[in-house]
């Protein structure tokens, strides 16, 4: 039982939801003892109650949280105060060892001070919690608010609509990390940061889902991604930080693959680092992130990678040349230097497979991983010609770089040696047509930079017509291996690496 004195709880909560609570709760329990009962969101709340305890006898190692919120605070419970109260105080009698009252409930029953105190007796934690789904406002009036009613332990749960909310987050943390008795976690996106790092900054543990598709609030992560892709409980005040910038980012496989790297170094104890999501299309945020954070190094995706280059005055040549900017790095000085993988990520896989210099190549697209493909093949003497739906954008970006415009409708019929796809068509969201087809355009090669999925509809089409392919995967992770050994100045782990990222491409979400 958890006692008043609150002795050490995991780092995770796992939160669950809806029906069959306890079943999930067995399969989980061996890995992850610590599990919240979300009462409120059973088809009935009363018998979910009788359910958790039955749970908790069987499997007396588990520490539990019964939580019954109401609609009035964001849950699903249709009671009054009343009810909350009455729920958590029965949740008490069969076993629960936490209870979360939600803070307006605690208010409004704080009229009669002898309300609350069912929940106060015995060997039970008193927890009050208070949420903002739609912001984040000043959070340490929310705290005074709550200790005016007292408790053993405050939860607060804004929402994060920026990275600089989550700062407002971890300031409140960092100013009451020696009271150990705080949970604080912004929801959202840009709040994921706060769920990994919490506990580093104070936080007495976090929450995460039981399976990915389970999350009971936006931006939560499951229990095995924070325990075994983040490695939350290895985390400490000397885990170097690193992250990946851009907006959207949820989609983003490079937390697996440079996690991984970071893990497989770590067992030889050679770095001891984890890798963040971290969501934001604006520079001047991306720049105090790196200040708030002290990240060591990040890398840098849509709709960054040319936008962040007026306020780096250290640019490798080749990320000048190119105009964009994918890696940064933390200098002895504390400036950051930017330079740029997403050439030798494309040439890598092209140089395993043939050989460019002399060769003909069609570039489909003209934004910046377009650039890059011409930027790379130019490097390696290839005669370059380039297409692309807005033909305006592709003669701006061949009169740029000297090479070849050709427009759309004069592909058809024509034979490159080498074609590479730029544009976003096969990616999950993309609507637009398919930029090549290949039984009128043909080709030696084909590379198609977009990596998820893993088999796209134009690799598909060029096997079909007997054309050799490369997975856009092969950039992702030749790419990625160079950021990881532009930070580190070790070898990367590509085989781990490469494992990884396969195993998530192929998960289903």
């Amino acid at each position: 039982m958890l006692s008043s004195q609150h002795h050490d709880l995991p780092r995770i909560c796992v939160a669950l939801s809806g029906d069959n609570m306890p079943v999930r709760a067995a399969q989980l329990a061996p890995g992850f003892p610590f599990l919240e009962f979300r009462l409120d969101t059973a088809p009935d709340p009363f018998e979910a109650i009788f359910e958790m305890g039955a749970f908790l006898r069987k499997h007396p190692a588990v520490r539990a949280i019964a939580t019954c919120r109401r609609t009035a605070n964001g849950g699903s419970f249709h009671g009054t105060a009343a009810d909350e109260i009455e729920m958590l105080r029965q949740s008490i009698a069969v076993g629960a060892h936490i209870v979360d009252l939600s803070l307006e409930t605690a208010e409004e029953a704080a009229i009669n001070p002898h309300v609350l105190a069912p929940l106060r007796r015995g060997p039970n934690a008193l927890l009050l919690s208070w949420h903002d789904f739609h912001g984040t406002p000043p959070l340490a009036p929310v705290l005074e608010r709550m200790h005016t009613i007292g408790a053993d332990l405050y939860k607060i749960v804004p929402t994060a609509t920026s990275l600089r909310d989550s700062f407002v987050l971890l300031d409140l943390l960092d100013g009451h990390a020696a009271d150990r008795n705080l949970i604080a976690i912004s929801m959202g996106v840009p709040g994921i940061l706060t769920r990994v790092l919490g506990p580093r900054f104070g936080s007495r543990f976090t929450f995460a889902s039981g399976a990915t598709g389970a999350e009971t609030a936006p931006g939560q992560l499951s229990a095995h991604s924070l325990r075994d892709l983040y490695r939350i409980d290895a985390i400490t005040p000397a885990t170097e930080l690193y992250g990946v910038f851009g907006k959207p980012i949820s989609g983003s496989r490079s937390p697996v693959m440079l996690n991984t790297a970071f893990h497989t170094a770590g067992l030889n104890g050679s770095k001891d680092a984890v890798y963040l999501p971290l969501e934001t299309g604006d520079a001047a945020e991306l720049f105090a992130t790196f200040d708030r954070l002290h990240l060591s190094g990040a890398s840098v995706t849509m709709p960054l990678k040319e936008t962040i280059l007026p306020q780096l005055h250290n640019l490798e040549p080749q990320a000048q040349a190119l105009g964009a900017a994918n890696t940064l790095t933390r200098q002895p000085d504390g400036t950051l230097r930017g330079s740029n993988t997403d050439v030798l990520g494309i040439l890598a896989p092209l140089e395993a497979r043939t050989s460019l210099p002399g060769k003909t190549a069609l570039v489909l697209g003209a934004g910046g991983v377009a650039r890059a493909a011409v930027f790379a093949l130019q490097q390696r003497g290839c005669r370059v010609t380039i297409t692309n739906r807005t033909e305006s954008r592709a003669e701006t970006l061949a009169a740029a770089t000297g090479a070849s415009f050709l427009r759309a409708s004069k592909v058809p019929g024509k034979h490159f040696d080498v074609v590479l796809n730029g544009t976003p068509y096969g990616m999950p969201t993309s609507v637009m047509n398919a930029p090549i087809n290949f039984a009128t355009t043909r080709c030696d090669l084909f590379f198609d930079l977009v990596y998820n999925p893993i088999e796209t509809p134009l690799i598909r089409s060029a096997r079909q017509h007997s054309i050799a392919v490369i997975p856009g995967v092969d950039m992702f992770l030749a790419q990625g291996a160079a950021q990881y050994e532009t930070w580190t100045g070790h070898a990367a782990p590509r085989e781990a690496m490469r494992t990884a990222v396969y195993a998530a491409l192929v998960q289903k979400d």
